[in-house]
């Protein structure tokens, strides 16, 4: 059994990839706990990995995988987006994940083989009007993991990034919340449909497991096409 750190585990792809992992030892981080994670009996942690004190995290001592999954979708004109508006995406989607990789660092290293698994958007390889704050932020998740993954590759530490698009999750909900709503976004992918949340998690299960190993520095798109090809 592995210990699995899984951040963002509250809903959406968080909560799937715990779900799918439920058979690990599983260290959950979420801003609000649910009843569906409650029910998995994981070892649960309710703060802000963004903003709050990370001391109260008790970990073990050896870690064989971090999940990083909290994202926003603030989507807006750049001339309706303020400073702040962008640090706090900044702040929510990359110093969150530098944050919490600093204090699993040393328990990593002592796995001998582990593996990190960020998220990015298939917005960062596809322009998208209105997505310049959420890429950005998500852009320097990819830069981010590539130089990690290059310096941890020594340690036998995997670091590799799921660059989803659009998912049926609470946090696309807005942009889902009516049936033509949906239609026109499943009609922007080749596939022809949005994502689902196990889309992403099956490839968090693969990325942490030993199927992956010869894996690292790799940005994998889930996004149904769309940042490939075009119909």
């Amino acid at each position: 059994m592995r210990n699995i750190l899984i951040v963002g585990a509250g809903k959406g792809i968080g909560l799937k990839s715990a779900e799918l992992l439920k058979d690990e030892n599983l260290f959950t981080i979420s801003r609000n706990s649910t009843p569906e994670l409650e029910s998995l009996g994981t070892h649960f942690f309710q703060l802000d990995v963004s903003t709050d004190d990370l001391s109260e995290v008790s970990l073990p001592d050896e870690l064989h995988g971090v999940v990083f999954c909290p994202g926003s979708i603030n989507l807006k004109p750049f001339n309706r987006l303020s400073e702040a508006d962008f640090l706090a995406d900044f702040n929510k989607n990359f110093m969150g994940a530098v944050r919490i990789i600093m204090k699993c660092l040393p328990a990593l290293k002592k796995s001998k083989s582990a593996s990190i698994v960020l998220f990015s958007t298939v917005a960062v390889k596809v322009g998208m009007p209105f997505h310049t704050s959420i890429a950005a932020s998500k852009g320097a998740i990819e830069g981010f993991a590539k130089s990690l993954a290059a310096e941890l590759a020594i340690s036998n530490i995997r670091v590799n990034v799921i660059a989803p698009s659009l998912s049926d999750t609470s946090l696309a909900a807005q942009l889902l919340s009516t049936e033509e709503k949906r239609i026109a976004s499943a009609k922007r992918h080749p596939l022809q449909r949005v994502g689902l949340p196990e889309d992403s998690a099956n490839m968090v299960e693969f990325l942490l497991s030993d199927k992956s190993s010869w894996m690292t520095g790799q940005i994998i798109g889930i996004d149904g096409g769309l940042g490939n090809i075009k119909l």
